[in-house]
């Protein structure tokens, strides 16, 4: 299974469940108004304090705040998977490059 495609996929879905969670709320909010529960004023600030609640503490958008989330349990499926962090790899590299010189060195050495 392809993970970008994975990943995209579950970007996908929380973008669209974020715009129907988003869409729901004013239907009700339209509908209690035309029914006199709540006042035009009130609806208003109702959806925008629900909306506020699905943006969570952060400040960011659902979306941003969705793509945290699934960043958050990307990077723990591969630290279970035992996938090295990029700066590991970065590590092993310079000290692969460090061995490959004293490698070099001690060939040239023995040449001479």
């Amino acid at each position: 299974m392809d993970n970008s495609n994975w990943l995209q996929q579950l970007l996908t879905l929380g973008i669209g469940t974020t715009a129907i969670v988003a869409e729901k709320i004013k239907e009700v909010s339209d509908e209690w108004v035309r029914t006199g529960r709540l006042d035009p004023e009130q609806a208003r600030k109702l959806v925008d304090d629900l909306m506020a609640r699905v943006q969570g503490e952060t400040g960011q958008s659902p979306t941003a705040t969705f793509e945290a989330q699934i960043q958050q349990q990307l990077k723990r499926v591969m630290m279970d998977l035992g996938v090295p962090q990029q700066s590991e790899m970065d590590e092993l590299r310079g000290r692969l490059d460090r061995l490959e010189r004293q490698v070099r060195d001690l060939e040239n050495r023995l040449w001479r």
